[in-house]
């Protein structure tokens, strides 16, 4: 049996993936701070439903409690390791900086510490599309030059990218980043925006629509991400020999077993495209209120998913409309609605 230690573990992305594995026969162990960044009861509901599946175990801490996690890793010993505990939310950091520097910086550095000293097989940690900033080359590859975020939040998971790839060249960890392109689904994060639309649509209350829906989104739906992730733990990065040819296309790095890959659905779909979609679904027309570009945030991300089906043959399939679905559903008979 597989051992994973999955950092966020009550988190969105994170609930869906522990769900995932515990089918696919691992034993898990969660780590999450159950911050109240959003409303701590979907965390806990969330949680409360891995605690009852057979193979998962859990340990509520900070990623800067570098005491408490090695401790939660010395006991559990686990063969992987699945990092996607961040401070997210592109943004929550215009106003408070330091949070994504102390849990995505520090909190990551702590993670790369228990890969080293446990030497484990693969370490897999997430990254985000917001890396990408405000390029026009579109869609994005791997392989596109990174060196102007936007925020905070994006320098962050750059940087973290940076320390991952240090420590693959350093202590031979094989190590993957996955960059998420705009994950959408059921038991999803209140602060994002197609959770925050349904909400106001079903309410009657007038939704945001910034740069008057003049932006693009490469919308993927959460169950598609995490089966992506689930594949890729079978991929580790080996490190390349002196001299050997990377291939075309792929982000192995030269110096290290550490690659990057880009998890969409390679799709670019229009703001008010969405919109529509959701209106259909709900059933309700939304009252738009048309504002200017928010600062910090892109015009347009779109994913060039190609490594990750050569990599694993999978590739993000579900259209909008029969993801917000099943969002739709869920928002429903959760809130009662």
């Amino acid at each position: 049996m597989r051992k994973a230690l999955l950092t966020g573990s009550a988190g969105f992305i994170g609930f869906h993936l522990a769900r995932l594995l515990l089918a696919h026969g691992y034993k898990l162990h969660g780590y999450d701070g159950m911050t109240d960044y959003y409303d701590v009861r979907l965390k806990q509901a969330r949680n409360e439903i891995l605690l009852a599946t057979p193979g998962y175990s859990f340990t509520q801490g900070m990623l800067e409690d570098a005491v408490s996690l090695d401790a939660v890793a010395d006991a559990f010993a686990p063969d992987v390791i699945l990092h996607l505990a961040a401070q997210a939310g592109v943004r929550y950091s215009l106003e408070n900086p330091r949070a994504y520097v102390d849990g995505n910086v520090t909190g990551t550095f702590n993670v790369l510490e228990v890969a080293r000293r446990h030497q484990v097989a693969h370490l897999l940690m997430a990254s985000t599309s917001s890396i990408y900033g405000a390029s026009s080359k579109l869609p994005f590859t791997e392989t596109d030059k990174v060196d102007h975020p936007l925020t905070i939040y994006a320098a962050t998971k750059k940087a973290t990218e940076a320390m991952g790839h240090s420590y693959a060249h350093l202590w031979n960890i094989p190590t993957t980043m996955f960059r998420f392109f705009t994950v959408y689904g059921s038991w999803g994060r209140p602060d994002l925006a197609y959770f925050k639309f349904t909400e106001a649509i079903l309410a009657g209350r007038p939704i945001n629509v910034y740069n008057r829906g003049e932006m693009w989104r490469d919308f993927t739906a959460v169950g598609d991400l995490v089966e992506a992730v689930r594949l890729l733990i079978d991929v580790p990065p080996g490190r390349p020999a002196p001299g050997t040819a990377i291939p075309e296309g792929d982000s192995l790095s030269p110096d290290a077993p550490f690659r990057i890959v880009n998890i969409g659905n390679s799709e670019k779909v229009k703001l008010t495209d969405f919109i529509d979609a959701l209106e259909d679904v709900l059933g309700t027309k939304a009252i738009r209120n048309l504002m200017p570009m928010q600062k910090g945030d892109v015009p347009a991300t779109w994913a060039d998913a190609t490594l990750l089906r050569r990599l694993t043959g999978y590739a993000p399939k579900t259209s909008v409309r029969d993801g917000m679905t099943d969002f739709a559903a869920w928002f429903r008979a959760y809130y009662k609605v």
